[in-house]
């Protein structure tokens, strides 16, 4: 395809199928097709060759490389012809200008050497144009293309009519200042339009190609972080085999500097994992036994053994890589305008063309002027700009974002980032870690209290054994071990009885305790729920935090606190978010005093707290219908509702998948810095969007009348239509340097 005018076309003949939805992008240069029956991928090839263009069902691992052999082979030719071009325009114009107002410097035949010699610019440099233009004729189609085809068979032909019919063509002189002012009575040839016009549309169609390979670069940057190859051990020896063929539960080894092949739980080793590539973090993560590590990570500076979590498309990078390739693959409300105006435009340019060039002649103009006239408004009116505005800039966006853990999922996204105005965020393991920590425990009450929850499966179990590792305390052996149901738990350890739980399990023991400013409320995922600062500590314990009593014996020996803690950049997060426009929300599940306590070290402007899971949709729902344009962060099942009912649903990647579904964008770093740069390169990406659409479509209403008035020459016309498209694709590579400048927006 060499332009929107083609995409369209090879989409209609898709869509004509019976059962069948597609979706042709020009930028990608792909197809998503959708249907039913087994020969769909034959019916669907076929009919793209009956279109006049080839097709090969897509194999990720084959046809990416195939496409880009192709995309070299096609900068390569287009290079090789734009040499040619110049070598033999140049020389050509110059002499043509020169001998054309200098009769002495003439010599006999100098018109016929100056045509011979524009012969191969005009046919052999020009091919690619005449070539897409008699396909589409085949086809009774016509393309952005069909112009410049015309634009450069109406120049050539015209000085080819003056040299072999000198009397067909008569005038004073050129009404161009400038470029082609040659004195058109001693028989000027015209061949500067036709060389120039070549040249110009062929640097055009090589920039352009080689701007949309580096769009296609940044945007297929995900892809190219896998490693072909993984080191597996087999039958007890290191064996390095395709990246694709490792099995879940197999041990891979990854050896310092080494990037990780699949995803998995370290079993052995320790390193720094710089996860910049795949999450956008700055600093390398250290890992050791216990912790997961992404694939397409690097091991910096220590040996790994891993178990393989995740191989092939179920890893966390080929999902990514999904998801930004599908969003690139769907088309914005406004793209399918412009293709429906690109349909009608071409014929109506050519129309237009001919109607302007007749006007002329009847006007009583010089047939050379009108002609030259008609060139220039089939040349300036090519709307190649509209054809990449949208895809060239949301495939550099999508890209961006890809690489610094952010995942647009379509243009839903970016149009409505522009609108909103309030962002509510979920609590538990979004602006908290959703981890729970014990906090001021004596070693002694840490040795019963560690032994009674080593045998339960509570949350508040799993902090008390974290800390219990931490201290190297280990777990003594239970007698009697029962489970209270919302209460805690008892057990006999070394002789004595002890229990562990919330004052009311102590009651009902018969043992009295004055409670230290009584129970806090419970998060969303049952666990304690708690408020901390930005650095980690516990603000307020009598309602920031849960209270866990434990009494050896039948008498009191002490409380400890568990706190879910703010993460660390939460506070940054907030204050970028409001310095953006937007009115920042905490919605939880968490009592009132929890909630506000969480919310005061950030600053977050309102609390909306003891909301049931079901009713946080119906949060949303009040306050879009009071008129305000909501963006929801989440992680949890329980957010996928409210993510879905926001204009804009933004979820982290440790969420489940229900919640990844129903979000717009997904955030795959933890720092919480990712919510408003997603929203800030969201919204980046649409403004270039509009940007590009604004030049392109003001460029044509302004040029096409100022050709058809006569005062454009057909030089300049083709080089200001190159230049546009130029323009459009080097303004949506801008977005590569998003997140780089500390200005940008």
């Amino acid at each position: 395809m060499t332009c929107a005018a083609c995409a369209n076309r090879v989409e209609r003949a898709l869509n004509k199928l019976d059962g069948v939805t597609a979706s042709v992008n020009y930028a990608t240069e792909r197809a998503i097709v959708t249907g039913i029956g087994p020969d769909l991928a034959v019916r669907a090839t076929t009919a793209v060759d009956r279109a006049g263009y080839d097709a090969t069902v897509r194999d990720p691992e084959s046809t990416d490389e195939l496409a880009e052999q192709l995309t070299i082979k096609r900068v390569t030719a287009l290079r090789r012809r734009l040499v040619v071009a110049v070598l033999l325009a140049i020389p050509l114009m110059d002499a043509t200008i020169v001998l054309a107002a200098v009769p002495s410097l003439r010599f006999p035949g100098w018109e016929v050497l100056s045509l011979l010699v524009a012969l191969p610019v005009v046919t052999w440099a020009a091919y690619p144009f005449h070539r897409a233009t008699i396909r589409n004729l085949r086809h009774r189609a016509v393309s952005m293309d069909t112009l410049v085809s015309l634009g450069i068979a109406v120049s050539f032909g015209w000085a080819a009519v003056s040299v072999l019919l000198p009397g067909a063509s008569t005038s004073s002189g050129s009404h161009w200042p400038g470029l082609s002012s040659i004195p058109l009575d001693t028989g000027a040839l015209y061949l500067d339009v036709a060389a120039g016009m070549t040249v110009f549309q062929l640097a055009g169609r090589y920039f352009e190609t080689r701007s949309r390979r580096r769009a296609a670069d940044v945007f297929g940057a995900l892809s190219r972080l896998a490693t072909p190859t993984a080191r597996v051990l087999r039958d007890g020896a290191e064996v390095d085999v395709p990246t694709g063929e490792v099995v879940k539960g197999e041990v891979v080894i990854v050896k310092a500097g080494e990037i990780v092949p699949v995803d998995g739980t370290v079993l052995e080793g320790s390193a720094a994992v710089d996860t910049s590539v795949v999450t956008g973090e700055p600093l390398p993560r250290s890992v050791q036994s216990g912790d997961s590590v992404i694939g397409g990570t690097i091991s910096t500076d220590g040996r790994l053994v891993l178990t393989a979590t995740a191989v092939g498309a179920h890893t966390q990078l080929a999902q990514m890589a999904a998801v930004a390739e599908q969003a690139q693959e769907r088309k914005a409300r406004i793209q399918h305008t412009v293709d429906r105006v690109i349909v009608w435009f071409v014929p109506a340019v050519i129309a237009l063309a001919v109607a302007v060039t007749l006007g002329w002649v009847l006007s009583g103009a010089a047939v050379q002027q009108a002609v030259g006239t008609g060139i220039a408004v089939l040349v300036i009116a090519c709307p190649c700009a509209l054809g990449l505005a949208t895809p060239t800039a949301l495939m550099v966006g999508i890209g961006r974002g890809a690489t610094l853990g952010i995942l647009i999922k379509g243009q839903d996204a970016l149009e409505a980032s522009g609108i909103i105005d309030t962002i509510v965020l979920d609590k538990t393991g979004t602006l908290t870690t959703g981890e729970l920590v014990v906090d001021d425990i004596e070693p002694d009450l840490l040795q019963y209290v560690v032994s009674i929850e080593h045998n339960s499966e509570h949350p508040i179990a799993r902090a008390i054994e974290r800390r219990a590792e931490a201290d190297g305390v280990e777990p003594l052996p239970v007698t009697n071990f029962e489970v209270h149901p919302g209460l805690g738990a008892t057990g006999t350890v070394d002789g004595h009885r002890v229990v562990v739980g919330n004052a009311a399990l102590l009651e009902s023991e018969g043992i009295t305790q004055r409670r230290a400013g009584g129970d806090a409320g419970t998060t969303e995922d049952g666990a304690a729920g708690a408020a901390a600062t930005e650095g980690g500590g516990v603000v307020d314990r009598s309602s920031a935090a849960s209270v866990v009593y434990v009494a050896v014996d039948g008498r009191p020996a002490g409380t400890f606190t568990l706190a879910d803690r703010l993460r660390p950049t939460a506070a940054v997060a907030i204050e970028t978010l409001q310095g953006q426009k937007l009115r920042t929300i905490l919605l939880t599940g968490d009592s009132e005093p929890v909630a506000r306590s969480v919310a005061a070290s950030p600053g977050i402007d309102d609390v909306r707290a003891g909301v049931l899971p079901a009713d946080k949709a119906a949060v949303i729902e009040r306050l879009r219908a009071d008129g305000h344009r909501v963006a929801m962060v989440g992680d949890g099942i329980n957010d996928a509702a409210a993510l879905a009912t926001a204009d804009l649903g933004l979820a982290v990647v440790t969420g489940t998948d229900i919640a990844l579904k129903s979000a717009d964008i997904i955030l795959v770093r933890e720092d919480l810095r990712v919510i408003p740069d997603a929203i800030a390169l969201a919204r980046r990406t649409r403004q270039t969007i509009h940007r590009n659409l604004i030049w392109a479509f003001g460029y044509n209403l302004a040029a096409v009348p100022i050709a058809a008035a006569g005062l454009l020459n057909p030089l300049i016309a083709a080089a200001a239509m190159s230049l546009s498209s130029l323009f459009v694709t080097y303004n949506s590579l801008r977005l590569r340097d998003f997140g780089t400048d500390p200005d940008a927006d």
